[in-house]
Parts: structure tokens; C-alpha cells; sequence
């Protein structure tokens, strides 16, 4: 993946974010199982982004979970530890909602999975910017 993919994964995941933060600004209400599956997919389609513009690690298949792509950013680079607890956080939500424990999600789960993936997209950005990638 070369560095103009990563600026377009970069733009792509702005986007979605963007249309899920402005419904939710409109008021609107945003399905939670649906808006975690898209918080998943944008969080990881990031970090692969990462990794194969940035990395000479490999980029796991499509299959692979949001942690298992953590895990291959951090090991030989701790400061990917920063995003871990946003990682987890996510994957928490689908447990939940996979467990039928819905109420052991905090309150506004699908605003605080929007928020957590701008947070994830923020931080990977900005380190791109920082690496002089963007």
C-alpha cells in the first residue's frame, strides 16, 4: 500500500465518521449494533492502512480482529500502547451486544463508539503527519 492509499484511508475514514457525528448532532438516533460494526470496520481499515504504508509487517487478512491489529502495531513500538484502551472499547461493546448484556454498556454507547473512532482516527493521523507521511 503506497502512502496516497493511506492519505485516501485517511479521507475515507474522516467521511464516515464525519456522517455518523453529523447525524448525531441532527439529533438523530444512531442504531448501536450497526454503528459498533462501523466503528470496527473504520478502526480497522486505520490501522491495516497504517501498517501497510508505514510498516514492513504484514497486513493480516480481512478477518482479523480489531485486536490482533493492535497487537502487530505495538509489538516493536510501544507508543501504540496509547490507543489500546480505545481498541478494547470497542471490541467490549460488540462482546456486549454479542452477550445479550446491553445493559452493561455505558450510557450513549453508539455517541461513545463515534467518539472513540474519531479518537483512533485523530491519533493515527496526526502520527502520519508527525512521520511526515501526509
Amino acid at each position: 500500500m503506497s502512502e496516497p492509499d493511506l492519505a485516501a484511508i485517511l479521507n475515507h475514514a474522516d467521511a464516515e465518521i464525519r456522517a455518523l457525528e453529523d447525524r448525531l448532532d441532527d439529533g438523530a438516533g444512531l442504531p448501536v449494533g450497526a454503528t459498533v460494526d462501523v466503528a470496527q470496520a473504520v478502526a480497522k481499515r486505520l490501522i491495516k492502512g497504517y501498517l501497510g504504508a508505514a510498516t514492513d509487517k504484514p497486513v493480516p487478512q480481512e478477518s482479523a480482529d480489531l485486536l490482533t491489529l493492535w497487537k502487530l502495531l505495538v509489538k516493536g513500538d510501544p507508543s501504540w500502547n496509547t490507543i489500546r484502551d480505545n481498541c478494547r472499547e470497542l471490541v467490549y461493546y460488540r462482546n456486549c451486544l454479542d452477550a445479550g448484556r446491553p445493559d452493561a454498556l455505558p450510557r450513549e454507547p453508539a455517541r461513545m463508539a463515534v467518539r472513540t473512532t474519531r479518537h483512533l482516527h485523530l491519533f493515527i493521523k496526526s502520527r502520519c503527519e508527525q512521520e511526515g507521511r501526509l
